[in-house]
């Protein structure tokens, strides 16, 4: 099997466990992602606005608003790295692409710490997104210029024994889910 099929095959298994644990939510799972965060105030972050059943992480971005700049990833074109626009709980957002919410007034920043939304994850830190690779382009990026930590968030329902991982996908540095906190 081709690694994009293979790909494909665990994206589907994976969006259903994603959206039987996002139907189970009852709000409070982003308490672990805010405990992290903690230990990181004042340090850049970019969080992400959640679309379909993604876990949430605004509660734990909130909080770390209070101590230092927060942004959001905004898609300018297909093949191309996020940039990231500083955002605030009460920031008025607008519609941007694949249905995710972006500033409505740009102010670009680089983070230093970046939440990385997910479909899949395995516990050595491999990650597998929607396909389009924004965020492993971003991650290379990034940790060329600086060090970056890269936390995926993700129900703990998200977990897989495996991934096929290719030479472009950047590994997690840690995971947090609902439930525990993974160090890679």
């Amino acid at each position: 099997m081709a690694v994009s099929d293979e790909k494909a095959a665990i994206r589907k298994a994976a969006f259903a466990a994603r959206k039987a644990a996002f139907d189970l939510d009852a709000g409070g799972a982003s308490g672990l992602l805010s405990s992290v965060l903690a230990g990181y105030r004042g340090v850049p972050l970019s969080g992400y606005m959640p679309i379909r059943s993604e876990i949430d992480p605004l509660p734990a971005m909130a909080e770390a608003a209070a101590h230092g700049p927060v942004a959001v990833p905004v898609i300018r074109a297909a093949g191309q790295p996020l940039v990231f626009s500083r955002w605030t709980p009460d920031a008025a957002m607008a519609e941007g692409p694949f249905g995710a919410q972006v500033p409505a007034v740009e102010d670009l920043m680089q983070p230093e710490i970046v939440i990385v939304p997910l479909v899949a994850f395995t516990r050595a830190g491999a990650r597998l997104g929607y396909g389009g690779g924004f965020y492993d382009r971003t991650l290379e990026g990034l940790r060329a210029r600086r060090a970056t930590l890269a936390i995926g968030f993700a129900y703990g329902a998200q977990e897989v024994p495996d991934l096929p991982v290719e030479p472009t996908d950047q590994s997690l540095d840690m995971i947090v889910t609902d439930s525990e906190i993974i160090e890679v």
